[in-house]
């Protein structure tokens, strides 16, 4: 498993984060098991909100016997002070531990809820109260949506926060305003040398019907020739320290292995490769095979031509990565 510098909090983070929101649901035994499954594959980074269901509950007997081995974060949805210091102290006691390496306030997505947060009396008070009493180590911010990059930017000009979390995959890349936001943001974060998060990177699309066969909050890639390139992407972003995994735990080992392994920069060199193709032949080949410089061979496969590159899935691309 790579790792990834967490900012100037130090912390060598797995760029795989165990995404504990899969545990929301869950028998123990089945929990225990998961945590042991991460672990042996070398994640170190554990992520998991109050709002998760069940799963700081389940999370928690695994922490007394692992504390030392990771970075333990959750997040607080409150919106006040006093119910806020009262969620982060009631996820140390499910989680067993006497201290959070980091609290989050959960899914700020506009300015709206930014205000709410930030505001006198808001659930920021209650993070830096934590922090100033040993209970938490650092304060972060996540969000959802598309206003999240922009809501985020106007929270580092507010408070020094210690870590972001934002949305972004390839497919939201070609919202032009979006990923402006979003690199906007991405060079903030570095010049401040903070944690950097984002989720979405296996997203196919929101659930396109009312029958879910995973417990994921959109319908989840679920093939690794998806999973791979769509992480490996993500992380080509340098200043991107990690990915949570989808929700669901049978989709751990496809999340924590090879995506965890693989070296983002060829993608970059993949995608490029398929734009210029698109844009010079009428036709497409049927295959295109090129030596990459870092001597990864890419192959790729094209079935039928495709009309615009969104993501590997609209594009209905296959690629084999072979790599020394």
């Amino acid at each position: 498993m790579r790792t990834r510098r967490l900012g100037r909090l130090g912390h060598q983070s797995s760029v795989i984060i165990y995404g504990a929101a899969m545990l929301s649901n869950v028998t123990q035994d089945v929990a225990d098991r998961s945590v042991q499954e991460a672990l042996d594959g070398g994640i170190n980074h554990f992520d998991v909100a109050a709002s998760y269901g069940e799963a700081e509950l389940r999370l928690g007997p695994s922490i007394p016997r692992i504390r030392d081995q990771i970075f333990l974060a959750t997040k607080t949805g409150e919106r006040e002070a006093g119910p806020a210091y009262k969620s982060i102290t009631n996820s140390l006691r499910l989680l067993q531990t006497d201290h959070l390496d980091l609290i989050q306030l959960h899914a700020i997505g506009d300015i709206a809820e930014l205000d709410k947060a930030t505001g006198s009396g808001g659930a920021l008070e209650a993070a830096i109260k934590a922090k100033d009493e040993g209970l938490v180590g650092a304060i972060g911010i996540t969000g959802h949506g598309h206003q999240a990059p922009a809501t985020h930017l106007e929270a580092l000009r507010r408070f020094d926060f210690d870590t972001v979390l934002t949305p972004i995959n390839y497919t939201l890349s070609q919202r032009e305003d979006y990923y402006r936001d979003f690199l906007t943001l991405a060079e903030e974060i570095r010049r401040k040398d903070l944690g950097f998060f984002t989720i979405k990177s296996g997203a196919l699309r929101n659930w396109p019907t009312e029958e879910h066969p995973y417990t994921t909050w959109y319908e989840p890639f679920t093939d690794q020739e998806r999973i791979t390139p769509a992480v490996a992407w993500v992380l080509s972003h340098e200043a991107i320290t990690g990915i949570p995994t989808a929700s669901d735990v049978r989709l751990l080992s496809k999340c924590g292995g090879q995506s965890g392994q693989f070296r983002p920069q060829p993608l970059l060199a993949v995608l490029g490769i398929v734009e210029k193709a698109l844009a010079v032949f009428s036709s497409v080949p049927t295959v295109l095979e090129y030596q990459l410089a870092d001597d990864a061979k890419v192959r790729i496969r094209f079935a039928g031509i495709p009309r615009l590159l969104h993501s590997a899935a609209d594009a209905d691309i296959q690629t084999d990565l072979v790599q020394d």
